[in-house]
């Protein structure tokens, strides 16, 4: 089996660099003989088509990404299997996906998402996205990479560190986490939290928000916006700096950072919607809050990078839903919890790891993207 893989790469620090470079290391580690191209690279794509001639190409991206992973290889006549994220309404390319003979969808509510805005996902099958877990593991909080970190934020030896992981904070449920934490303050002094988000114009208007809102829940002392870039390798370090990782996402395909947490030994606080119900076992790895509000749009714009000459306004004919807001009653409830039962947090960070050695590891995945290619093209596994 000869497999070309067009992503982001070389890799970023970003989500779909990870998913599919995590993917080519699985590949390669069970005998595949695979190739990693960048998906805009039509020149570089063309090039491995003519001379490594793949059994199939697969490609990363959601489906803004279909002219480059999709459309471009079945032009030199490549087998061709997307693996899909969702980013709201799904606006175009529907007719070549739902002829494709397989694709994969990184947790059910992607497919849902598919299905919800007309394409065939009768093809589509749910493929997680992998995580090393020998680089994703638990690491001693007196290790001095670790206590290192803890040091940078100001957050001390005996302060609980609650952190969050994103593009931005507010995407992430950082509002909600913050009116649950204003709940609990009196009975739960001793905590800090952390929003590590990506240095960006819209980031920064945000964060401003966001502090806002801090200062007038009183908790301007306690929140922490660390904005800068950083590399996967300090991932690890900052997940086991923290004791609590959180994100009850308002809008979330999977959640990368909630399986490496796991994978850490950290217990997750998150909502039950969308991926996290994939990826988080409720009162095993952690905790999952009730949906307390569901986001609709009765319409939406489409714009040159869905694959439209111009902008064009359109209305649905039945509102679609898009985004959740946690409740904050639950969140508040959790935090209690797991700020003050040492034994609860240890328990369920040591099944959160557990669920991903046994469910999210890379090579698992690879194993079975290798299997499905297998079945639908009739190649054979190494």
């Amino acid at each position: 089996m000869k497999v070309l893989l067009l992503y982001d790469y070389p890799p970023s620090p970003g989500g779909l660099a990870t998913q599919g470079d995590l993917l080519r290391e699985g590949l390669e580690k069970i005998g595949v003989e695979t190739r990693p191209a960048p998906f805009e690279g039509a020149q570089e794509k063309e090039w491995y088509y003519r001379w490594f001639k793949p059994d199939v190409v697969v490609g990363v991206g959601w489906w803004g990404h279909v002219p480059d992973i999709v459309l471009h290889p079945m032009r030199f006549g490549m087998p061709v299997v997307p693996w899909l994220v969702a980013d709201g309404f799904v606006a175009n390319y529907h007719e070549v996906l739902s002829s494709l003979p397989l694709m994969f969808a990184t947790s059910e509510w992607v497919k849902e998402t598919y299905a919800r805005d007309g394409v065939d996902v009768a093809a589509m099958k749910v493929v997680p996205i992998g995580c090393d877990t020998d680089v994703f593991r638990p690491i001693p909080r007196s290790d001095p990479r670790v206590k290192a970190v803890r040091d940078s934020m100001g957050v001390g030896p005996d302060e609980k560190l609650i952190l969050t992981i994103g593009g931005d904070a507010a995407s992430k449920g950082a509002q909600e986490v913050m009116q649950a934490l204003a709940l609990i303050g009196k009975d739960c002094p001793n905590w800090k939290y952390v929003c590590k988000v990506w240095p960006q114009a819209r980031t920064d208007r945000q964060n401003r928000e966001d502090m806002q809102m801090a200062r007038q829940l009183g908790l301007e002392d306690r929140i922490i916006f660390a904005s800068g870039r950083f590399t996967r390798k300090f991932v690890p370090y900052l997940m086991n700096a923290c004791d609590i990782y959180t994100a009850p996402s308002r809008l979330e395909g999977y959640g990368m950072p909630m399986i490496e947490a796991q994978a850490c030994g950290k217990p997750v606080i998150s909502v039950a919607a969308m991926g996290m119900l994939d990826t988080v076992k409720h009162g095993h790895t952690g905790l999952l809050a009730r949906v307390a509000q569901e986001i609709t749009i009765a319409g939406t714009t489409l714009t040159p990078d869905m694959g439209y000459r111009r902008r064009k306004d359109i209305a649905f004919p039945q509102p679609k839903k898009v985004a959740v807001r946690a409740d904050v009653n639950d969140l508040a409830a959790f935090f209690k919890r797991l700020l003050t039962e040492d034994d609860t947090c240890k328990n369920m960070g040591a099944e959160g790891r557990r669920n991903v050695q046994e469910n999210f590891h890379y090579i698992q995945v690879a194993e079975r993207v290798a299997s499905e290619l297998a079945d639908a093209f009739g190649l054979h596994v190494p």
